[in-house]
This record gives structure tokens, C-alpha cells and sequence, in this order.
């Protein structure tokens, strides 16, 4: 009798999480063949390669393109040194006592802060007392601040995983520690960190309650790539497009292709993170 009601609640938990994965995959496949339905008629080299025209009713999206690819730049730039380093002085110099418990909750926290919290911090941080305006650089600033939680966690997992004794082999034949970090840990770790940082700057591509308050824009006339200026970015270009402009209407198939670009950006990175963690364990086997 116990094994039969053990048996029978196996496959009421089993059906329990099919049916609730097969729920979640319909309504994913309904969101995407919505905008790929609505939004692959206006996709062509013209839509991509020209500028926003006639207050965005017409043209491409070349300019929230380059404003986004910018702005990934910026926040790599911030986000992947000062995250990589603070997770190999966490894991492999810090002594695990009260303080360094402290840090590590405080930085799991942080990465489930509303990201338009981080956005008003970037307002009062980089846009008023820093002074740098509504700009690229203090978006992209604000952007590295969202990603770093996420980054220093993934790459703290990834040096957990590498066993002690990889370390403890490195130094019986007398290399130093910051050696062994350099020449035998972070090489053996480079798979995970790599894939968490892809995919935490997939998700800061697709942010855009952080860029609202620190220097997107809504039209800008031509491209701009200069750091101290507003710029456009493609989530932010589709949130106007969609609920801001005077002409939802006649702007809506851009918003759908707008949508579909942004998609196919965040899902390359994605891939490139998976391509990234393949080739190397295939090169560590």
C-alpha cells in the first residue's frame, strides 16, 4: 500500500510539472509568433542599416542599434573587471568570517533590486553628483552597477567549482598563489565566468527602466556616438514606440520589428554564452 501511494504521487508530481512546463512553453510560443508574425514583414537591410525618419514614423533603427551596442561596450567595460576581480578576491583571499558573510548576502540582495531602483541611483550617482548629465557614460555606468552583482556571483561559483587540490598541486611545486590563481584557477574557471558574464550583459541589453532616468532618448535626429550625449537605445526605442508616441498606431509594425531586433540580439548573446561553455568543456575533455 505505501509503495502504490508512493508511486501514485510520483506521477501526480511528474504530471504536475509537465503540464506547468507545457503551459509555460505555449505561452512563450504564442508572445514569440506574435512579433515575429507582426514584426518579420518590416525586417529588410533598410531597416536596419538607415536612421529614424519623420519622428520615427518612417526610416530604420540604426541609431538605438549603435546606442545599444555603446552601451553594452560601457558597461563591460565597468562591470566585467571590477565583478571578476571582487569575486576572486572573495573566493580565494578573503577569510570566510562575519564581514566577508556580510558582503556575500549584501551582493545576492543587490541582484534582486527592481532594476528602476538602480535607475534612480544612477540619477542622483552619475547624472547629478557626479555630474555627467543624461548621457551615454552615466547610463552605461548605471547599467555596470545592475550587472556587477550578477557577474561577481557567477564567477564566485565558477572558482568554487574548481577542487582545492588543483590548487594545492600548483603550490607543492612551488608556484605562488597569485600564480596558481593566474596560470591554473581562472584557466580552469574561464567557461563559467565567460558564460555569466554573456548572459548578465544580455540582460542589461534588454534593460530599460536603468536608461530612463540617465540619458536615453526619445528621438535623436541622425546617429550619435559621443559618451557625454543622449542616445537611443532599442528597448527604450520599442517602450516609446509602443505606449509614448502620437502615432501608436502607424508606428506599430516598427515596434514589432524593433521587437523582433531585440530579440534576435538577446538571443545570439545567449547562444554565443551556450557556444562559449561547449567549446570548453570539450577542449577541458
Amino acid at each position: 500500500m505505501p509503495h502504490k501511494s508512493s508511486k501514485l504521487s510520483s506521477v501526480v508530481e511528474w504530471s504536475t510539472l509537465l503540464l506547468s512546463t507545457a503551459i509555460v512553453c505555449f505561452f512563450l510560443f504564442v508572445i514569440i509568433w506574435e512579433i515575429v508574425s507582426k514584426g518579420s514583414s518590416v525586417i529588410s537591410w533598410e531597416f536596419i542599416s538607415k536612421v529614424p525618419s519623420e519622428g520615427m514614423t518612417k526610416g530604420g533603427i540604426l541609431t538605438p542599434i549603435i546606442g545599444t551596442v555603446l552601451l553594452t561596450l560601457i558597461t563591460s567595460l565597468f562591470a566585467i573587471p571590477f565583478g571578476v576581480c571582487c569575486a576572486i578576491y572573495l573566493n580565494e583571499y578573503a577569510e570566510n568570517n562575519w564581514l566577508t558573510r556580510i558582503i556575500r548576502a549584501a551582493i545576492r540582495n543587490l541582484s534582486g533590486v527592481p532594476s528602476i531602483i538602480y535607475g534612480l541611483f544612477g540619477l542622483a550617482l552619475f547624472v547629478q553628483a557626479l555630474q555627467f548629465g543624461t548621457s551615454l557614460l552615466a547610463a552605461g555606468l548605471t547599467l555596470g552597477l545592475l550587472s556587477l552583482p550578477y557577474i561577481i556571483t557567477t564567477t564566485e561559483e565558477a572558482l568554487k567549482r574548481i577542487p582545492n587540490s588543483t590548487r594545492e598541486a600548483a603550490l607543492a611545486i612551488g608556484a605562488t598563489k597569485f600564480e596558481t590563481i593566474k596560470d591554473v584557477v581562472i584557466p580552469s574557471a574561464v567557461s563559467g565566468i565567460l558564460t555569466g558574464i554573456v548572459l548578465t550583459l544580455s540582460r542589461a541589453a534588454g534593460e530599460t527602466a536603468p536608461i530612463l532616468f540617465t540619458g536615453a532618448a526619445f528621438y535623436i535626429n541622425g546617429t550619435s556616438g559621443y559618451v557625454n550625449q543622449e542616445f537611443m537605445a532599442l528597448p527604450y526605442h520599442l517602450y516609446m514606440l509602443s505606449t509614448q508616441h502620437q502615432s501608436i498606431d502607424e508606428v506599430r509594425p516598427i515596434a514589432y520589428g524593433t521587437a523582433l531586433i531585440l530579440i534576435i540580439v538577446v538571443f545570439l548573446l545567449n547562444l554565443s554564452a551556450f557556444y562559449i561553455r561547449y567549446k570548453y568543456r570539450k577542449n577541458e575533455n
